[in-house]
């Protein structure tokens, strides 16, 4: 992997647009980092991993202040990667969470975090991703390494590279875990765990099991007396078991012989059943059989007395076939009598109605000469030329409104000119108002730029004076820290004196204490001792050395917290001279001032914005004012003309109606009067002829009638008309007929059956048969009842036992499973003969901890001169902590290893980037060997003397073999004179930070 290209914005200490281009360093292979503390040298690193991964180490688990807190409320953040792998060139442009200005309502809205993975192409960047869920995806499968991988073996960050080589078993496990992805493992651990657990509790469960089934046939043997007498194996309960305790093979067996005797009262049981059941079935059959005669003597009677009844109706029943003999004959006369009594009606209406026309006709009081159709025709012709007349008539109201409208419009539209005469004179007083306005807005508005340019000066020196007040109270802290790290190197430097001298006292001690019978003295020479010195405070060259280690360190404290605090002076130093020494308070009340006078003539440049507008819109009203003076006068001309039409309208209409009323009051009267007179004449015409056709009918009909009649047995039509019945009646004569005569036949034949069957006269008596059949019944279901108990009995029984044995047969196998898989739980997870509790994961890990280590002492022997190797402890650790991940420093000036914590400041960073780097191999090979073509390394290079300098830089010019580029972070000057490649990171006095190349 090969980064390209870096661009940060409103990200850390960078607030504009700075851009690092890591290809011009490709040349030189190696280039530095420099720059002031705080200037933000690490936080270029910070934005890559940012931009790659969406975190920065540095704010895990604390408050993610990644959104540069010099930015603007509309300033945006953002990070852009440009980067390459063997799949192709990417870019990566990714915006935190940060707070922004509202679009709508004022106020402040959350600005959601974003995301966006580009390709470059052919054709120049082509979008691949946009969600974050989508780019993380993407971005597993183009860089093949986690973040934890990432930021070991590219962004060797600060605090990262000892991390390692000082950690603890367990801290190791846990980066190592996070590296080489050996989370399985111990989910492999689990999962033996829990199959053992699920073993163990799966052979008690059957355990438990085959007590409680052998326990709950014993007492179904014991309820249901099972167990026979004279044996002692047979016997149970209290008394079985305080002789001695039976095994469960001996308790299945004396079960198996109850099962024996239960199958034998089981059988006796059906057979009782069987018997039982013969004897019931013949005593329901005797019952059936008295019952089938009793009810068959029942109907018998039933008959005899219906047929009884039918024969005494049949009377009524041959009225009844006379009645519906005569209807059915009457019936093909009905439709000549209904038609001749319609036409009697209908010529009578007719009649009515001549009689009725000619009355209304006689009541206008008229003679007409002549035919009276002829009359009516002449009279509708003449009335059809008034039809027009009574039209305008009738619209006359309209149009006197019409008329009055039209005056209205005239008025209007003169009004009209005249208001637009007025608006005319008074633009000119109008333009020279707003003219003034806009002039004052204006020079308000010109100071903008001097007003903005002060609000940026004292917000710089508000931000300053907060800055210098945070930094007061971290210097109160640090000069305490400083106190205190003095005095703990000066109880170090006093503790290590003391022992010095006890060491230095007890040391004729130490001596005598290796003094032997027979021994020649180191000291004298002397084979006998006679007056040894004792070794009451003995003090060992361990002792010294850990005192001189704890006085080393406690040094090295003292030195960096002066230095912290050195730096913090001159921070607060250059944070007032920033504030011009004004208090927090001051800085903030000539912020609010500044800003209230920006805000004052940002609103005057939006007023002046809108008073020209308003300006230019006078000058456009002004040429509509003439074109409306124009518009209003033609309309006024044209409202004139259409007032004198609508006046000679009225006078024509007038005329007509006149003409068309007559002696009438009104033309539509005169109407309704014809029209009601031709209308009676009309109706006089129709009536006559309507009588005629009627009279004409009835004579036809009546003929008819009478025709019909002669060729029947009827004499007259009055006959007729009485034997006549609905349809309804007939069906009913039929149906009562036909219903008799089935109803006879049916009851003679259920007679007729019974009486040859020989029935007694005397009612048969039932009860007899039917307490006989009850008490077979009875016995019958108690014989079920215990034959059916009899056989659950033995049922339950036989799967009771059957289940136990079968349980008890499985459990053997079960306790093998068990023992197997908790000697595979507990070999996995370090337990029992494991000694040195190394789980299954600590075991793969400790492997990959070799292929470290061995990786780390090909650099460490050359950047040590041959005196210090890693080696990989597996020694059993104390307290039963889990072994297998030590690492200790073998030192070849003594033979001897020792743990790396005794490393001074410069030898243990030389060891911790050995190993770093070392790590960094093993997981580039285990992520599929991938190729590292850029790696930085940030870390305190400011511990190390010349000469371990030099050794540092030797490491760091191999890296960059192979056309690799190594970016260092350091504001060591030794390291500045000798990398020419340079990015500075500067800040400036307001805050932010650039980004400058050289």
């Amino acid at each position: 992997m090969r980064l390209h290209r870096l661009e940060i914005e409103g990200f850390g200490p960078f607030r504009s647009r700075q851009t690092v281009d890591f290809d011009a360093f490709a040349d030189d292979g190696i280039f530095l980092i420099a720059g002031r503390t705080g200037a933000g040298k690490s936080s270029i690193l910070d934005a890559v991993c940012f931009g790659l991964y969406g975190g920065v180490p540095r704010y895990d688990g604390g408050e993610k202040r990644l959104r540069s807190d010099h930015c603007e409320p509309d300033d945006i953040s953002e990070v852009v990667v440009e980067f390459s792998t063997p799949a192709g060139r990417f870019r990566v442009t990714r915006s935190p969470e940060y707070l922004r200005p509202a679009k709508r309502g004022g106020g402040m809205t959350k600005q959601a975090p974003a995301v966006a993975l580009d390709e470059w192409t052919e054709t120049g960047w082509v979008g691949r991703a946009a969600r974050a869920v989508d780019v993380g995806n993407e971005l597993d499968e183009i860089l093949q390494l986690s973040r934890e991988q990432f930021l070991q073996v590219i962004l060797l960050a600060q605090n990262r590279f000892s991390e390692f080589l000082l950690a603890g078993s367990r801290d190791r496990q846990v980066l190592l875990r996070r590296l080489f992805g050996t989370q399985r493992f111990e989910d492999v651990q689990a999962r033996f765990d829990e199959r053992r657990r699920a073993a163990e509790q799966m052979l008690g469960a059957r355990l438990a099991t085959v007590a409680a089934r052998v326990e709950e046939a014993e007492r179904l043997v014991t309820a249901v007396e099972l167990w026979g007498e004279g044996t002692e194996d047979e016997s149970t309960g209290e008394e079985k078991n305080a002789t001695r305790v039976f095994t469960t093979d001996e308790r299945l067996d004396a079960l198996r012989r109850a099962q024996a005797r239960a199958d034998y009262r089981a059988e006796r049981r059906a057979s009782e059943q069987a018997e039982a059941e013969q004897r019931s079935a013949a005593a329901d059959a005797a019952l059936a059989k008295t019952r089938e005669e009793r009810q068959a003597q029942k109907e018998r009677d039933r008959a005899r007395v219906a047929l009884e009844q039918l024969d005494s109706e049949e009377p009524q029943i041959a009225e009844a076939r006379a009645e519906l003999a005569a209807a059915r004959a009457a019936e093909a006369l009905r439709p000549a009598i209904a038609a001749a009594e319609r036409a009697a009606v209908l010529h009578a209406k007719a009649v009515e109605d001549e009689r009725t026309a000619r009355a209304v006709w006689d009541a206008f009081g008229m003679s007409v000469d002549g035919d009276l159709e002829e009359w009516a025709a002449a009279r509708t012709r003449e009335s059809g030329a008034w039809e027009r007349a009574r039209d305008l008539e009738e619209q006359e109201p309209a149009l006197a409104t019409a008329v009055a409208a039209a005056a209205t419009t005239v008025e209007e539209a003169a009004e009209r000119v005249a208001a637009g005469e007025r608006e005319r004179a008074s633009l000119p007083e109008a333009t020279a108002a707003l003219t003034a306005e806009r002039d004052e807005a204006r020079r308000i508005a010109d100071r903008g730029d001097d007003l903005r340019a002060a609000v940026d000066t004292a917000r710089s020196r508000r931000a300053a004076a907060r800055e210098a007040d945070r930094l007061r109270q971290a210097l109160a802290v640090a000069d305490a820290e400083v106190a205190e790290a003095s005095a703990s190197h000066a109880r170090a430097q006093t503790v290590l004196a003391q022992l010095r001298q006890r060491r230095a006292d007890g040391m004729a001690g130490e001596l005598a204490s290796r003094l032997a019978p027979d021994t020649a003295c180191p000291v004298c020479g002397s084979q006998e001792h006679p007056a040894p010195a004792s070794h009451a405070d003995p003090v060992s060259g361990e002792d010294i050395e850990e005192a001189e280690a704890a006085r080393d360190a406690a040094a090295q404290q003292e030195r960096e917290l002066v230095a912290a605090s050195a730096a913090l002076h001159a921070e607060l130093a250059a944070a007032t001279a920033r504030s011009e020494e004004r208090s927090v308070e001051q800085a903030e009340a000539e912020l609010a001032d500044a800003e209230e006078a920006q805000a004052r003539s940002l609103a005057a440049a939006e007023e002046a914005k809108d008073l020209e507008a308003r300006l230019a819109a006078l000058v456009v009203r002004a040429g509509e004012i003439e074109a409306e003076r124009a518009e209003a006068a033609a309309a006024l001309a044209a409202a004139r003309e259409a007032h004198a039409l609508l006046l000679q309208r009225a006078a024509d209409a007038q005329t007509l109606i006149s003409e068309a009323r007559g002696d009438f009051p009104s033309v539509g009267a005169r109407l309704e009067d014809a029209a009601a007179k031709i209308a009676a004449a009309h109706a006089v015409v129709e009536a006559v002829a309507e009588t005629a056709r009627r009279t004409l009918a009835l004579a036809e009909a009546e003929s008819e009638r009478d025709a019909a009649l002669a060729d029947t047995a009827f004499p007259v039509v009055a006959a007729v008309e009485e034997s006549l019945r609905s349809p309804a009646a007939q069906e009913a004569l039929d149906a009562r007929i036909t219903h008799h005569a089935v109803q006879r036949e049916k009851e003679r034949a259920i007679l007729f059956d019974l009486e040859l069957r020989t029935l007694p006269e005397e009612p048969i008596d039932v009860a007899p048969a039917e307490l006989a059949a009850a008490e077979a019944r009875a016995s019958w279901k108690h014989a079920v009842d215990e034959a059916v108990r009899s056989a659950g009995d033995a049922e339950r029984l036989a799967d009771l036992i059957r289940s136990a044995a079968a349980e008890h047969a499985r459990t053997a196998d079960d306790a093998a499973e068990f023992e197997t898989l908790q000697g595979l739980a507990d070999t996995i997870a370090g337990r029992g003969a494991n000694t040195r509790k190394m789980t299954l994961e600590t075991f793969v890990l400790a492997a990959e901890l070799e292929e470290i280590v061995e990786a780390a002492n090909r650099r460490l022997h050359d950047m040590s001169s041959g005196r210090y190797q890693l080696e990989h402890s597996d020694a059993l650790a104390a307290r039963g902590a889990t072994s297998g991940l030590g690492i200790v420093v073998f030192d070849a000036f003594t033979g001897q290893t020792r743990p790396p914590q005794s490393l001074s400041g410069g030898e243990t960073f030389l060891t911790s980037l050995a190993l770093a780097l070392g790590l960094a191999e093993v997981v580039t090979a285990r992520a599929g060997g991938i190729r590292l073509d850029t790696l930085f390394i940030d870390e305190g290079f400011g511990s190390l003397d010349g000469d371990t300098l030099d050794v540092a830089m030797r490491t760091l010019d191999e890296l960059r073999q192979g056309g690799r580029t190594v970016g260092v972070i350091s504001h060591v000057e030794a390291m500045q004179e000798q990398i020419p490649a340079q990015l500075t990171v500067r800040a400036l006095p307001n805050g932010p930070s650039l980004i400058e190349t050289r």
